[in-house]
């Protein structure tokens, strides 16, 4: 009862959580989970860099800090009336729930990017990742990195996020699909993904495949797609073929908060593609991250890995 009550409580204000828990604080979001993951695995101060909105408030601050503790390079628009947005996450038995305030997380603007010390981030780097939750603020920003890495031969990486993004999004999320280059997501929103476009299966093979063949916007790169399926393997659609990858599967004992899992395979893959190791390494790399996240409260990690 006590979980319920947190979860349809609409009152609940995470001042009143600080102050009567013990709390603990996580630089979150989908996509900064990833980054931090990606940073940590690397282990190469400044390998990677993170534009996103916060306000200016003690939660930004605490975000700042978090972010720069983890060794990534933070350029964060500040908004100046709208709080920085924060999620509360319960975990009941290894199960979560989340009660999101997104807040300044809505108000970023591609203007921000553009902005000389900014858009110079976007020219260095070689490779990007966005998260579909961001295809619900500035799909125009999306645009200026997709087309960005497309002209110079770089490489884009989305995710499909959840399900409501497949659904609501869909116009936003077709114009940024000829640019990935690697497309992630799990069995949930692949299949979505499918009944939102008439493809009427729900077989994760073909499914991954089919997306994989979505017409690209330039032919430098290939499209992969990798599709999780929590303990069961992960599907790879590449070439034309499919291939599947066993996940280390962790005794129930073990499992502490699945929050973030998904975040950290993606952080994990990019580690490795980024070094320009092969496809089973990146997702043994996924497996690693997400395997060592679980086992920890929030999207948290050890000072350092063990993956060999």
């Amino acid at each position: 009862m006590q979980y319920l009550m947190f979860l349809l409580s609409n009152e609940l204000r995470y001042e009143e959580m600080a102050e009567k828990y013990n709390v603990e604080y996580i630089a979150g979001g989908a996509t900064q989970n990833s980054i931090r993951v990606a940073q940590w695995m690397l282990q190469v101060p400044g390998a990677t860099s993170y534009i996103g909105s916060i306000g200016k408030d003690k939660f930004g601050e605490e975000m700042k800090k978090n972010s720069k503790l983890a060794g990534v390079n933070v350029h964060y628009y500040e908004h100046e009336t709208t709080p920085t947005g924060t999620c509360a996450v319960c975990v009941v038995g290894g199960e979560r729930s989340l009660v999101a305030n997104l807040s300044a997380a809505n108000c970023y603007k591609s203007e921000h990017l553009k902005k000389p010390e900014n858009w110079a981030l976007v020219e260095k780097a070689e490779y990007f990742y966005i998260a579909g939750f961001f295809l619900t603020v500035s799909p125009e920003s999306i645009q200026l990195v997709a087309q960005h890495a497309a002209a110079n031969n770089k490489i884009f990486t989305m995710n499909l996020s959840a399900p409501f993004i497949c659904e609501f999004f869909r116009d936003v999320q077709e114009q940024a699909l000829p640019y990935m280059d690697f497309v992630f997501g799990n069995e949930t929103e692949a299949r979505t993904f499918s009944k939102v476009h008439g493809w009427e299966t729900d077989d994760i093979e073909e499914i991954a495949l089919k997306i994989s063949q979505w017409p690209k916007a330039s032919g430098t790169h290939k499209r992969i797609t990798v599709i999780t399926q929590g303990k069961d393997p992960v599907c790879v659609a590449e070439d034309g073929k499919v291939k599947k990858f066993p996940v280390v599967l962790l005794p129930k004992e073990k499992l502490v908060d699945t929050n973030g899992a998904g975040d950290a395979f993606v952080g994990g893959f990019l580690s490795q593609l980024v070094q320009e190791k092969t496809i089973e390494e990146c997702v043994r790399a996924g497996c690693y991250a997400a395997n060592v996240i679980i086992q920890r409260s929030g999207c948290t990690f050890p000072e350092k890995p063990d993956f060999h």
